[in-house]
Order: C-alpha cells, then sequence, then structure tokens
C-alpha cells in the first residue's frame, strides 16, 4: 500500500511540474520574451569552470547573494542554503561542527562536493566539512549545482557542487559587525549568544588589493541531549518520564547532559594583484579554531525527600556527562590565471587544508563522575594537498574547450588516548587505538561547449581519474591480530557528461544533461577497523571499490511578467556499489559494496519581485529515494535512503523601502530516517528526525549612511522537534552594522 501511495503521489507531481513547464511556455509570447529587468543577470562559474550567465548555465543552478544573506538571520553557509529547493541542509545538534549538506536525493556529505574559492574542503577521512572556519560575512555569494559534476570535480560530486565564494574589495572599506540574542524561554534554545566581526579592505593603485577579516561566536548553548535509559528507574524514585527510543522501544527519561556551548573564532586574509590587464594572482588564508564544552547536567531523579539521584541499578553517574571537544584548522589557497592569444585563458589553483586537530573526550560511563575519573581522548588530525591547471580555448568560433589536469592527496591520522581525568583532555596517558592512511588522485579532464545553433549551445565532456591508497595501518591495544597493515591499492573510474541548453525566446531556458559520477572510498571507509569491548570486530576494507552513480535531469525556467520567473526541474539518479556494513556473524561486521539505490524527484520554483523593493519567493521539492537492491541488508530494499526528506518546501518574502528591511521566511522539512531500515518510525523523542515547519523573521533599520541596526527572531512559532537532538526553540538576536 506504501509503494502504492507514493507512486500516486509522484506521478501526480511529475504529471503537475509537465503542466507547469508547458504553462509556462505558452503563457510567454515572444512579446514577453524581450522584457528584461533592470538587474544585472548573475554570473556563475561553477557549473561550466568558467564564467557564464545563469541563464546560460547548463544543470538545475542556484545562487544566494550576499545581499540575501544579509536580509536573513544566519551565522553560517549551511544555514544560508536551508532555503534553496532541493538542498538538504542538515546539522545534527546546534554546533558549526556538525554540518552537512546534500543535494540530488543523495544521502552522505561525502556524496556532495564543498569548495571555497575552488579550493575542496571535504574531509579526506570522512568526506564530512567543518563550516566554523568560514565567516559568512565573507562571502560575496554561494553557487549551487544540482547533479552529477564528476565530469569537472571528480570524486564526490555525485549529488552535487556547492562553491563559495569570498569577496573582495573594489575601494577602500571598513566593517564593524555586533550582536547578542539569547532563547525567548532561557534553556530552550541558545543562551547568550554573542557575536562580532570586523573587516576591512582596499585598492591599493590600479593592481593590488587587499581584505582582512576577523569573527568570534560564542554561546552557553541550551539542554539538547538528553539521557535516555533502557533500566526503568527503581521504586522510590520519581522526576523520571517514560518515553521510547526512535524505533518505539520502550525508554526511560532520566534528565539531560547540561547546556552545549561553544565558542569559535576566525581570521582571514585574501590579496590579488593585476600583473598586467591579462594576468592576475592571488593568495588566501583562513584560521579557524573551534571549542565546544557542556555546562553541569541536570538529573529529574528524586528520592522520597526530594533529593537529586544520579544513579540506580545497572546507570550509573556517567551516563549524565558529555566531554568536550574542538577542532583547529589552517587554509591556505593560491591562484594564478593568465589570458594568451586569441582570448585562451590559463587558470592554475593551489591549495592546502590542514585539519591540525579534531578531538573530542569520552568520559568512561562505568567509573566517571562530575568531579572526575577515567576518559578517553579521540583526535584525528587531516591534511589535503590540491593541485588543479586548466585553459579554456575558443575554438572555430563555435566551440570553447576547457581541458585540464588535477592532483589532490590526503591523509588522516586518527588516535585514541586513555585519560586519567576526563575533565581535562592534557592528562593522557597511554595511546590504545590508532588508523591512518593516505590516498591521492590524478585526473585529466575536457569539456567542448558546442554552439549547435544561436539558442542551442551543447556541453560535451569527460574526465579520468587515477586514484590510489597507501600506508593503510591499525593499532589496537591488547586485542589479538593487531596491529595490522595494508598493502596499497589502485583503481579508476571515467565520468562523462552531457548537456543540452535551448532559449527558443529571452525569458525561456530549457536545459537537460544526463553524466556519470564518482565517489571514491573514504580513509575511514578503508582503515577504520576496531574491537568492541564485547569483542565485536568492525573490520574496514581496503579492497572497496568506488561508488558510481548514472543521472540525468530535464528542466524549464520560464520568465512571466516583468520580475515573476517560475522554475520545473525532474532528476534521476541510479547509484550502484553503495558502502555498507555487513553483518557476518555475531562477533564481525565488515564494510562491503553492496548496494544499489535510486532517487528521483521534482523541483519547482516561482518568484515574484516588484522593482527592488519587494520579494516573493517560493519552491517546492519531492523526492523518492529508495534502496532497490542490498543483499547485506534485505529489510532495506524498497525503503527510504537515509537522511532525504520526501517532502521539502520553503516560501517567503523580504521588503526594503527605504532605511526600512524585513524578510519573514518559513521552511519545512518531512520526516527523514537514519536506519536504512526505516525502522526509526517513532517522533518527538530523542533520536528521532522529525518533520517539521520553522519561521524566521529579521526586520532592519539604517540609522544613518553607515550604521544599520536590526532585530530578529528565529522559531517564531516556538515548535518543537528533534533532529536526532532536540531543535532549538524561539530565540532572538539583537545586532548592529557599521560600514564606512
Amino acid at each position: 500500500m506504501k509503494g502504492t501511495f507514493n507512486q500516486l503521489i509522484f506521478c501526480t507531481l511529475l504529471r503537475f511540474s509537465i503542466v507547469v513547464a508547458a504553462t509556462c511556455l505558452l503563457w510567454a509570447p515572444p512579446a514577453l520574451a524581450g522584457d528584461k529587468t533592470a538587474e544585472m543577470e548573475e554570473i556563475v562559474v561553477t557549473a561550466t569552470r568558467t564564467e557564464k550567465g545563469l541563464a546560460a548555465a547548463p544543470g538545475s543552478v542556484s545562487v544566494v547573494t550576499q545581499k540575501e544573506m544579509e536580509k536573513r538571520n544566519i551565522n553560517t553557509a549551511d544555514e544560508a542554503l536551508q532555503l534553496t529547493a532541493g538542498v538538504v541542509a542538515n546539522r545534527a545538534g546546534i554546533r558549526d561542527t556538525m554540518s552537512s549538506l546534500t543535494l540530488g536525493g543523495l544521502p552522505s556529505q561525502s556524496r556532495t562536493l564543498v569548495l571555497l574559492d575552488g579550493l575542496a574542503i571535504n574531509s579526506p577521512y570522512s568526506g564530512g566539512i567543518d563550516l566554523s572556519g568560514v565567516a559568512i560575512e565573507d562571502l560575496q555569494k554561494i553557487e549551487v549545482v544540482k547533479g552529477p559534476f564528476s565530469s569537472l570535480y571528480g570524486g564526490g560530486a555525485m549529488g552535487g557542487v556547492v562553491q563559495m565564494i569570498t569577496k573582495m574589495p573594489d575601494k577602500r572599506e571598513l566593517t564593524v559587525k555586533g550582536g547578542y540574542g539569547t532563547a525567548w524561554s532561557r534553556g530552550e534554545a541558545p543562551n547568550d549568544l554573542i557575536s562580532f566581526y570586523a573587516s576591512g579592505g582596499d585598492k591599493i593603485g590600479e593592481n593590488l588589493r587587499l581584505f582582512l577579516s576577523y569573527g568570534y561566536k560564542s554561546t552557553s548553548g541550551y539542554p539538547s541531549v538528553s539521557n535516555v535509559q533502557s533500566a526503568k528507574p527503581t521504586a522510590g524514585l520519581t522526576g523520571w518520564s517514560e518515553t521510547t527510543d526512535s524505533t518505539g522501544a520502550k525508554r526511560y527519561l532520566i534528565g539531560d547532559k547540561g547546556s552545549d556551548g561553544w565558542r569559535n573564532d576566525n581570521i582571514a586574509f585574501k590579496a590579488s594583484y593585476d600583473l598586467s590587464k591579462t594576468s592576475k594572482v592571488n593568495v588566501q588564508f583562513q584560521r579557524a579554531t573551534y571549542d565546544y564544552y557542556n555546562d553541569d547536567f541536570n538529573s529529574y531523579l528524586r528520592d522520597a525527600s526530594g533529593n537529586e539521584v544520579r544513579s540506580y541499578g545497572t546507570v550509573k553517574e556517567g551516563t549524565f556527562l558529555k566531554g568536550a571537544g574542538g577542532s583547529e584548522r589552517n587554509l591556505y589557497n593560491m591562484g594564478f590565471e593568465t589570458e594568451l592569444c586569441e582570448q585562451a585563458k590559463v587558470k592554475l589553483a593551489l591549495g592546502y587544508v590542514d585539519q591540525a586537530k579534531r578531538w573530542y573526550v569520552t568520559p568512561t560511563s562505568a567509573s566517571a563522575t562530575s568531579t572526575g575519573g577515567p576518559g578517553k581522548l579521540s583526535d584525528t588530525p587531516t591534511a589535503s594537498y590540491n593541485a588543479d591547471l586548466q585553459a579554456t580555448i575558443p575554438l572555430f568560433k563555435r566551440h570553447i574547450v576547457t581541458v585540464g589536469g588535477a592532483y589532490k592527496t590526503g591523509w588522516s591520522d586518527s588516535q585514541e588516548n586513555n585519560l586519567t581525568d576526563w575533565r581535562n583532555e592534557k592528562s593522557s596517558t597511554d595511546l590504545t587505538y590508532q588508523a591512518k592512511g593516505k590516498d591521492r588522485t590524478w585526473a585529466v579532464f575536457i569539456q567542448d561547449e558546442i554552439q549547435l545553433l544561436e539558442k542551442l549551445t551543447a556541453y560535451i565532456g569527460g574526465r579520468e581519474d587515477w586514484w590510489e591508497t597507501y600506508d593503510g595501518y591499525v593499532y589496537q591495544s591488547g586485542t589479538a591480530g593487531y596491529p595490522k597493515y595494508y598493502e596499497s591499492r589502485k583503481d579508476s573510474s571515467f565520468s562523462p557528461k552531457g548537456a543540452l541548453v535551448y532559449k527558443p525566446f529571452g525569458q525561456t531556458t530549457l536545459r537537460t544533461s544526463a553524466g556519470q559520477s564518482f565517489r571514491s572510498p573514504t580513509l575511514y571507509d578503508l582503515y577504520r577497523t576496531w574491537t568492541t569491548r564485547g569483542g565485536v570486530t568492525y573490520n574496514s576494507n581496503p579492497d572497496l571499490k568506488p561508488e558510481t552513480a548514472t543521472s540525468w535531469n530535464v528542466g524549464v525556467d520560464q520568465g512571466l511578467w516583468k520580475g515573476a520567473r517560475v522554475a520545473a526541474t525532474y532528476f534521476e539518479n541510479d547509484i550502484k556499489d553503495m558502502i555498507y556494513t555487513k553483518t557476518v556473524s555475531a562477533t564481525q561486521k565488515d564494510k562491503v559494496n553492496a548496494g544499489k539505490g535510486r532517487s528521483r524527484g521534482i523541483e519547482l520554483e516561482t518568484e515574484q519581485r516588484f522593482d527592488k523593493w519587494l520579494r516573493f519567493f517560493a519552491n517546492f521539492t519531492y523526492t523518492d529515494s529508495s534502496i532497490i537492491e542490498n543483499e547485506v541488508s534485505p529489510k532495506s530494499v524498497g525503503k527510504d535512503m537515509t537522511d532525504i526528506p520526501r517532502v521539502m518546501f520553503n516560501i517567503g518574502g523580504d521588503f526594503e523601502k527605504g532605511p526600512f528591511g524585513l524578510s519573514l521566511t518559513g521552511r519545512y522539512m518531512g520526516k527523514r530516517y537514519s536506519n536504512d531500515d526505516n525502522s526509526d518510525t517513532a517522533s518527538h523523542v530523542y533520536g528521532a528526525n522529525d518533520d517539521f515547519f520553522t519561521a524566521d523573521v529579521k526586520a532592519s533599520y539604517k540609522v544613518t549612511s553607515w550604521a544599520t541596526a536590526a532585530f530578529s527572531v528565529t522559531n517564531i512559532l516556538d515548535r518543537e522537534y528533534y533532529s536526532y537532538s532536540l531543535a532549538p526553540g524561539r530565540a532572538w538576536f539583537l545586532e548592529l552594522t557599521l560600514k564606512f
């Protein structure tokens, strides 16, 4: 019944999108096609590796500009993309280091490539991203390109590419920004959120531009992590309540683990120099530190005298404890570009991402208490080097050929040490576990942009990646069979792609594209083997094959009357060799290539602008994603892929007239599953991923030409829901921005 119902919804939405597309084409006669708005067309670079007008770019492309970000109360790039069609911006908890961005109905951050000014920031260890080092105020725009893009960018670009592009000054400028906010009801959202940002930039002479910024944020947090136990509190204890886990099994809520506070500071420097009218060089540096901690926990348990109780039966005080953690990252980026004869352009990019620290502490629940006791320190430093060279050459009047090569190498070294005192990460003693390894990739790519007709452009290209992993090593103290050494291994993948862009009228764009993409297994998949205290071994697999996906999409973008547009996109992805954990026996679990999956869906968008002072928008995404083959977990076949909601929609508007500005937005995200068999059906309990609708508002007033005050409220409806942990409730924030 479920499958029939889902098919009915999917077919209905598909018919609806086709009707919308057809209506758009019939609505706009040639006379309207020539009507242009006063605003200049946005230029994007991610879709083709060359500058291209947004309307002419192949694939489904979205852009969030700096001005749009300033209208809303957002702190990080993932929040900036929450209202973008087809983007699942997910965060486990309130910390920036727990962010993920997924596109195209393909789960896992490792299947979406994230770039910062062309430099990939996905971790070689897990494929995850750390956005704590990117100040939202530094960004000029964020480009989102959905669909298979391994043909241009290699592994990881299965669902698409998100690129954050930082700004550079055209004249002398100085910005100082500060703010304070807290929960509307203290303890239900981040308390005492403090934000400070300062930046300065200048264009010196005709050739040199400099930019420097510093940002700081901190909050004392709120209790978002519950203490839920399977053992029922003993007779005589009160204060607890009966609940369930995410699968509906009976559990008991006995407290929370305290407020999850954090602080983050980052510094960024960027410089560019025009060597000539056709050549320039730029350098970039970012450094970010991030620390989080937990205040005292809260036990809800009371004895007959009303005294607090922290343990009973097999449940110890240590179950209430949650250790600290943090990260430190340095990013270096350098680029050079020049224009040769006949408008041929050459670009060289070199980058280095050094995740010097990424650590966390785990108290030993059996014997640790709030006053101390043993614990474990886990730290996983990583680093990656990137080099990319491309040339763009016009040929025979109708061809623009982009050709190039890339090299990337990365390493990770995950270590665990015992702690004598879980409250002090510097009290480490002996090394108990280590897993490390390296990988590298060589690649060549080519793309030909062909002007078939005046209004029809084709894109044909492909990329060959040669991937190698080596120096794999795992050590576990006191466990038989360790250390383990893994031999080096090589593999390759070819990623072709083709696209067509047709503009029959001035405000009508039809697009279609198809291609194949891949994702190499991460160093975590390849080398993270360990054995639990109960004797269960989780084996990594250095022989894992890359996952591959075959994808296609078709869409229409139609301008209607002045300031109005609608768009519709249909997409499909078929993924093979999905990496899963296979249960071999009660004491052994292995990583294997086992699954096949499919996702298909529809994105609908509409927007109406009234000059430059008023805008309304809405978008809707429906995704039918499911596992279609999985020999290691038959229960998952036919189920939804993890972390992909079936339905998302966003709606909102912004107003700007004279000194006053107002933004009101709302977003809905449907139910998501964490288990591949979709057994986590419970809602409104710790560990669940609830469906939710939230709304945010921000009002600003330009006090003078250089000072703007703003007041915002997030989750104005004060909706309570869980995104694994308890999501923030209603909160307010007041800020002042000075620009000179």
